[in-house]
Parts: C-alpha cells; sequence; structure tokens
C-alpha cells in the first residue's frame, strides 16, 4: 500500500489522478479497500439512533463513497482509452463485484426505510428533488422488495454488468483487430490529408503503406472518397458485423435480465422501467415523437436514394446502390448542387483551429477560459490538460483525449472524475475523449469538428455546475435532458460569428471565403433524409428490443432482419447502429430503451437554438445567461423549469423537423 497512488494524498490541480504512476496492479487492493469504506460509511448512517433527517441521513449518504467512485472512473478511463489487456481483465472481474455493491447499496431496505422517513418539510427544491431521487433509485433497485426479491434483483445487476463489460470489450476488440492494407494504386480519389492520416494509422502499428481501421471516422471518410467500390464494401461489411458472432449470445440474455428485472419491480417490460420519471415518461410519449420524425426522414431518404441512383446510373454502375455506395455519391451530388467539396474544407478546420473556436465560443457565451497546463500528465501523450476559470473562480481540470489509436473505444464520450458539489468541496474534474484520425495536420471533417463542440457541451455541463449535491453535478438529470446542453452547443460551429472567426486556412492562415461558408451553411440539411432515417431506425430498434416481454429465445440477426423489413428501411439507408455492435444499448445500460434521448434533446436545442437566431445576435448576453443557468443547475431544478426559464414557453416539436428540413 505504501507504493500505491489510491493511498496517497494526491498533489495536483484539481484532484487530477497520476495516470503516469498508477498500475493494473494498484487497482485490487484500492477497489477493496474503498468498497469496504462505503460499507462502513453505510453503516453509520444506519448506526445513527436520532430520527431520520436530511441532515443526518441525505447529507452523509451524498457524502459517502467517494474513493469507490474515484478508483472504479479512474479504472473506466484506462480501459477505455489504453485497450491494455491487464487493465481489460480487470474491468471484467470487477465490474460484476461493483454492480452488486451498488445493487446492494440502493436495495438495502433498512437504508430505503430510513430514506422514507425523512420529513420533506421545510426543504429547498433541490433537497425535495434530491430526496426524491434517492427514493427512487432505491425502489428502482429493489429495495421495497421481500428478501427473495432483493437477492434476485443483485444477481441480475451483477450479472448484467459482467455482460454489458463484455460487450463493449468485444467491440472495442473488433475495432482494434481489423485493418485493410492499401497500396498506392488503391488510394484512388482519397485526399492528400486523409492519405496522410491512413499513413500515419500504419506507422502507429510498425507498417508500411496506409491502413484503413474501423474508427468511425475512418471509415466515413473512406466511403464517401473512395472511387474503388469493391474497398468500400469491404470496409463497409466490417464495420457492420463487427463483434457480430462474439456478441450474439449476449444480447438474448442482457435482454432477458433487463426484462426480468423490470417485472420484478411491477413493469410490463425495460422501456416502460426505463422510461419511469424520464422527460417524456412513457414509451408511447417517446414513440409518438419518433414515428412523427420516421414518416417525414424516410420519406426524404427515399427521394434522396433517387438522386443518387440516377448518379450511379449515369456512373455505369449497373444496379442498385448499396449501403457502400451512399456516402460516395452523396457527396458527389453536394459538390454539384452546393459546390462544396469536403477536400476543399477541411483546410479551414484544422484541429487547433476547431478546438480554439469551440474554447472562444464558451468564454463569449458563458464567460469560461480554458488555459492549457502541460505541466499535468493524464493517461496518454495524446490527452491535453486545462484549467478552467470563469472570472477569478476556478471552476476545474478538462482532459481532452482527441485522436483515434488502437485500443481505444470507439466514438467519442465525455466522462467526469470529479464531480463540483459545494457539500463536498469538489471542483470539476472532466474529460472529453474523440476518435480523430491523426494527421500532419490533422483536419477535421465537418462532423468531426460539429462532435468537438458537441462533447465540449457535456463537459461545459459538469464544469459550470453550481449545485450542493454530488448526485445532482453536471449530466446527473433525466437520461432524455443529457444531451440537450451538448447539442444545442453545436449551433454555434454553423454561424458566420464562429466561422469567419476561427476557420483559417491551415497553411495561409486565411479565412474562410464567404462563397465556401455560405455553401457549408446552406448545405446543412443536405442528406437529411438518409441521417434522419438511420438514426430514428435504431432508436426504434432499440424501442422494439426493450418491449419484449420474453427476449429470453431471441436470435438478434432474425430479430433485426425482421424490424428492417416491417419498416421498410431502404437496404442502401440502413441503421445507424446495428444491434450486435449498438454499445449505446448493450455496452452499458444508460440508453437501454433511452436512444431515443438524442431526438428528444434535439427538439430542445432546435427550438433553444431559435431564440439566439430570433434576437439577431447569437451571442446575446441575457440569452447567454439563462443557458448558462441550465447547465449550472444540473439536476438540482426540474429540467422543463429549466427550459421554460430560458425559453419562455415550452419547447415546439416542428422545431426539430424544420431544422432538419424536413418540413
Amino acid at each position: 500500500m505504501a507504493d500505491n497512488p489510491f493511498f496517497e494524498t494526491w498533489d495536483s490541480a484539481a484532484g487530477l489522478p497520476p495516470f503516469a504512476r498508477l498500475r493494473p496492479e494498484h487497482f485490487p487492493s484500492a477497489l477493496t479497500a474503498a468498497l469496504a469504506a462505503h460499507r462502513a460509511e453505510i453503516a453509520a448512517i444506519l448506526a445513527n439512533r436520532d430520527p431520520a433527517g436530511f441532515a443526518n441521513t441525505l447529507e452523509p449518504l451524498e457524502r459517502a463513497g467517494r474513493q469507490l467512485s474515484l478508483v472504479s472512473r479512474c479504472l473506466d478511463t484506462l480501459a477505455s482509452n489504453l485497450g491494455d489487456p491487464a487493465i481489460e481483465a480487470l474491468e471484467l472481474e470487477w465490474a460484476p463485484v461493483l454492480a452488486e455493491h451498488d445493487a446492494a447499496v440502493t436495495g438495502d431496505a433498512q437504508l430505503y426505510a430510513r430514506l422514507m422517513q425523512v420529513p420533506e418539510e421545510g426543504l429547498e427544491e433541490d433537497q425535495r428533488r434530491l430526496l426524491a431521487q434517492h427514493r427512487r433509485q432505491m425502489r428502482r433497485a429493489g429495495a421495497g422488495l421481500d428478501a427473495p426479491g432483493r437477492a434476485r434483483m443483485l444477481a441480475i445487476a451483477a450479472e448484467a454488468s459482467r455482460l454489458e463489460t463484455e460487450f463493449a470489450q468485444n467491440v472495442t476488440r473488433a475495432e482494434r483487430d481489423w485493418t485493410l492494407a492499401l497500396a498506392e494504386a488503391d488510394l484512388d480519389g482519397l485526399s492528400a490529408d486523409f492519405r496522410a492520416a491512413l499513413k500515419a494509422a500504419a506507422e502507429e502499428r510498425g507498417e508500411q503503406g496506409w491502413l484503413v481501421t474501423l474508427s468511425r471516422s475512418v471509415m466515413e471518410q473512406f466511403l464517401a472518397q473512395s472511387t474503388r467500390r469493391d474497398l468500400r464494401r469491404a470496409v463497409h461489411q466490417a464495420w457492420s458485423v463487427r463483434a457480430a458472432e462474439a456478441n450474439a449470445p449476449l444480447v438474448p440474455r442482457l435482454l432477458a435480465l433487463r426484462a426480468e428485472r423490470a417485472r420484478l419491480l411491477g413493469f410490463a417490460n425495460h422501456a416502460e422501467y426505463a422510461l419511469d420519471g424520464s422527460m417524456a415518461g412513457s414509451p408511447q410519449a417517446a414513440m409518438a415523437l419518433l414515428e412523427k420524425l420516421w414518416e417525414a426522414g424516410r420519406a426524404r431518404a427515399l427521394a434522396e436514394q433517387a438522386e443518387l441512383q440516377a448518379l450511379a446510373d449515369a456512373d455505369g454502375l449497373g444496379g442498385p446502390i448499396q449501403a457502400w455506395d451512399w456516402a460516395f455519391y452523396a457527396e458527389r451530388l453536394r459538390q454539384e448542387r452546393h459546390g462544396i467539396d469536403e477536400a476543399a474544407l477541411k483546410p479551414y478546420l484544422p484541429l487547433d483551429r476547431v478546438l480554439e473556436a469551440a474554447f472562444d465560443t464558451a468564454h463569449r457565451l458563458f464567460g469560461v477560459r480554458f488555459t492549457e497546463r502541460p505541466d499535468l500528465q493524464a493517461w496518454h501523450p495524446d490527452a491535453r490538460s486545462f484549467a478552467v476559470t470563469s472570472g477569478e473562480a476556478t471552476l476545474g481540470l478538462f482532459v481532452m483525449d482527441n485522436y483515434a489509436r488502437p485500443g481505444k473505444r470507439s466514438g467519442a464520450w465525455m466522462s467526469s472524475l470529479s464531480d463540483a458539489a459545494a457539500l463536498t468541496g469538489a471542483k470539476a474534474v472532466v474529460t472529453n475523449d474523440n476518435n480523430i484520425a491523426r494527421g500532419n495536420p490533422t483536419l477535421l471533417s465537418w462532423d468531426d469538428a460539429r462532435t468537438v463542440f458537441h462533447e465540449l457541451g457535456h463537459a461545459l455541463h459538469g464544469l459550470l455546475s453550481t449545485v450542493r449535491y454530488p448526485s445532482q453535478s453536471g449530466t446527473n438529470v433525466e437520461h432524455d435532458f443529457v444531451e440537450f446542453p451538448s447539442q444545442v452547443l453545436e449551433n454555434w460551429l454553423a454561424t458566420p460569428a464562429v466561422l469567419d472567426r476561427h476557420a483559417r486556412h491551415v497553411e495561409t492562415g486565411a479565412p474562410i471565403p464567404a462563397a465556401l461558408r455560405d455553401a457549408v451553411l446552406g448545405a446543412r440539411n443536405f442528406n437529411q433524409g438518409f441521417f434522419t432515417t438511420a438514426l430514428v431506425g435504431s432508436a426504434l430498434l432499440d424501442m422494439a428490443l426493450h418491449s419484449l416481454d420474453d427476449p429470453a429465445g431471441l436470435d438478434p440477426a432474425a430479430f433485426e432482419a425482421a424490424f428492417l423489413t416491417d419498416r421498410r428501411i431502404p437496404e442502401a439507408v440502413g441503421l445507424r447502429h446495428r444491434t450486435l455492435h449498438f454499445s449505446h444499448l448493450f455496452g452499458g445500460s444508460m440508453y437501454a430503451a433511452g436512444y431515443y434521448a438524442y431526438l428528444w434533446a434535439e427538439v430542445l436545442d432546435a427550438d433553444g437554438f431559435a431564440a439566439f437566431e430570433e434576437s439577431g445576435d447569437v451571442f446575446d448576453a441575457e440569452l447567454a445567461g439563462k443557458l448558462r443557468a441550465i447547465y449550472a443547475a444540473g439536476g438540482a431544478r426540474d429540467p422543463m423549469a429549466l427550459y421554460l426559464d430560458f425559453r419562455g414557453r415550452p419547447p415546439q416539436e416542428d422545431a426539430l423537423l424544420r431544422a432538419r428540413g424536413l418540413i
């Protein structure tokens, strides 16, 4: 223990863990000690013989488990970013232990009884919400069940956590292990910067030539640029079936466990369980939005398909376009219709300029400053640390890890190593992880630039938090509200106010030409039928899977095929996420029967950003102050009340259809 950093007091800004010193062997003893400490903290609450009150029950409950949270979050950070086999083995071993412990605490009948005795009189709004939040969490964990029911809930939690960890690791492993080596003759159509990124990927793996990987950013660019249809097909098919064989037996079991848990708690299925207490309130409300988007999106996608087919026919394709053709012909059509060449745009979106634009947007809206701290090492040399301040106040620390690399989990995400809360005195330590193809220099696609803004929106939700209690800090909000602060920030990228200031040529420093800028903004709704159909289709599939009463004998591939047929999804469009690599659903549980949340939040963000447009100033100070209040409040206030304070009225659903150009 003397050599274990987890048993030391860390002398670093805002409590950044000393990742450079952490080793796999440090975690078992640290986790064991942290688990024991948390059990002792819970036991002390229960041993208190005074009448249950907020100060002697809720406040110590909020303080409890801080070390356990820190150690487990460090393990998750390393497992997600490094792909180290020893760390992955630890994650697989400890995930069910931690899940069972969490279920034992939240399912503790004695603790639940004490919480039910806490009087609500005299509590402030955030305290009433916190009490209700803990009661609801414990009820959903089975604390109100009889002893056999609570025991079964513990077993479900442990097994589900192990399966979710295994699922996520299978996807990461499949993406890490598949590559496509290219010779010079295979590079037709690929831009110079993309070729450089593929060469860098090969060098990173100690290989010669150019290497296509299954990073989403790389895959999407290859499908859009490569003139080699045979290679596009190979990449798309590898992407579509990644981890399918390994994950096929895990999905039915996970669905069955979730359905059983829902029944134990009195819900018909997992979808009803998941949406209880959400903004939507019920699967029916979520489905109503999805169906509205589905009809509009599918109709547009069919029209887009006809246009792309005409291009392909003129090319002599000799048959219907397939999924590996869509991006290629869509990029051709975009160039013809809007005069936009992605290769011409990317030099105006170098990574450092996009980061500068995102940070400057945060400053102009919220008065936040990011100051790089190269002296603070994180988990990888790619990860950069920034001190975050607002005026004289220190908000916390922000760590950004931008590049794709072998073994790193795919996608983009925000995590929190420390939650800001007045009760504990803790500052926020927030991370953003992206998977951008490294280049020299690194030039971003429009989608990659939008992702940088999106994830920074999540980070600001944590950094700007001014709550009293950790359980209400930052992104600890209703799951279908959590995407609003991230999605709304994306809008600023697509404004002349930001592009004219920051989109400058990587070599000459010249500002983006007005004609190119206007073309980019004019093409924002191009191909929206495809994007809407693929996204809504995945959300509908999620709902269908989690509405099953008895999924134990499910054949995932057959169910998905029947779903695609029933919904008449064009084969060339398909789904954004297929079942057997859908990590949002099965690599964790937050988005299980909750993938619709991206679209629910998009209604809010489209309607909310319209307020800035209507004001005539996208940096309107009064509106920015009201928006900052949403970020600051976390889960301490009702999300709809926060939105009403900001917008002055309820959100209008049609704002999303208008924003996507579907009406």
